[in-house]
């Protein structure tokens, strides 16, 4: 139910809340000190929607979030216990109580009553709040899915589409024609670079050796059907490439550099780098930019902006500018976050 988490706030607080403070024996205290009742059930209703809306997501969140999250749990208990230690009478000495030595400071009722109705708005609202926060992760997790499987249709179309094809296979039947020393290892990779598109569309995530090695792989037989006019660097430098990544998430933008720096007749470089250090990827790519328009031609990249938004949100920076006629991306990622 879409509104699920509303109707259950709504019981919460005009049923059940106000349930509980009628069964606490609150008629003196109601009478007596009404100040002092309105602002505990006024800060009772504080905490619960405090936690709700930034306590409990927080708590999901990053690093950072996770010790705000504790922070406003902690400030929640010193309040009410501020709140609990207001004075409001001093109870008359039992009789019975004399040469008994107490040990712990006596809890009046209506300090017991705060603390127990804080502990209840405490409990019910961190449950509410991991039901909501449990279903908005299902729901990405549901969301990830679905565009990793638009991903891959949208990528058997780009790297399996006949252009690419017949220009790569018309590359490698030069070289075979020629008896070059790259023929059969440039068939190797174009073979490859076929089973890994075909082994990943299974997977959720790969090590990023596998994807590192497909960029390479992609590269290299890209470079076959270019002329002196292009150059091409690629840098790789992984600390740990056991480290796990979504299939095909950097390749996006490394065919954008083949699809639109690329000319014939006038010179142009093109700069993929790809680096790791503790867990942070970065990766990088510059290009020309020829006016050639293409239908779609951003769509890959908007469907891996996509991407990033439900696999990596809040732990990505994905930075694009075009300045005069180069492209440059910028993409870092915390892996291990």
């Amino acid at each position: 139910m879409k509104n699920l988490a509303l109707y259950i706030d709504l019981a919460f607080c005009l049923v059940v809340l106000p349930i509980m403070v009628a069964l606490s024996p609150i008629e003196r205290w109601v009478h007596n000190f009404t100040t002092y009742m309105a602002l505990s059930g006024a800060w009772l209703y504080f905490v619960y929607f405090i936690n709700r809306t930034i306590t409990i997501p927080f708590l999901f969140g990053n690093r950072h979030k996770k010790i705000g999250g504790t922070i406003l749990i902690l400030l929640s208990i010193i309040v009410t216990a501020i709140l609990s230690g207001i004075e409001l009478y001093i109870p008359k000495p039992n009789i019975h109580d004399e040469g008994i030595v107490r040990y712990l400071p006596q809890i009046l009722q209506y300090q017991q009553a705060l603390w127990t109705l804080f502990m209840i708005v405490e409990a019910f609202s961190f449950a509410v709040g991991l039901l909501v926060q449990t279903n908005i992760q299902k729901a990405r997790l549901r969301a990830a899915e679905a565009e990793r499987d638009k991903a891959e249709i949208e990528l058997y179309k780009a790297q399996i589409k006949p252009h690419f094809m017949f220009n790569t296979l018309n590359s490698l039947y030069g070289l075979f024609l020629t008896e070059n020393k790259n023929a059969l290892p440039s068939l190797e990779k174009f073979i490859s670079m076929m089973r890994y598109i075909h082994t990943s569309s299974n997977r959720d995530l790969v090590p990023l050796a596998e994807e590192t090695e497909y960029i390479k792989e992609y590269v290299d037989v890209q470079s076959l059907r270019l002329n002196e006019m292009t150059t091409v660097a690629l840098n790789i430098d992984i600390r740990n490439d056991s480290l796990m990544i979504p299939p095909m998430l950097l390749v996006t933008f490394v065919e954008n550099c083949f699809k639109h720096g690329v000319s014939p007749v006038q010179k142009s470089c093109i700069l993929i780098s790809l680096s790791e250090d503790n867990g942070n990827l970065l990766f990088a790519t510059s290009n020309r930019i020829f006016p050639v328009k293409r239908i779609g031609e951003h769509m890959g990249i908007e469907n891996c902006r996509k991407r990033l938004d439900l696999l990596y949100p809040g732990k990505y920076e994905l930075t694009i500018n075009s300045k005069s006629d180069i492209y440059n991306v910028s993409l870092q990622i915390g892996l291990k976050s």
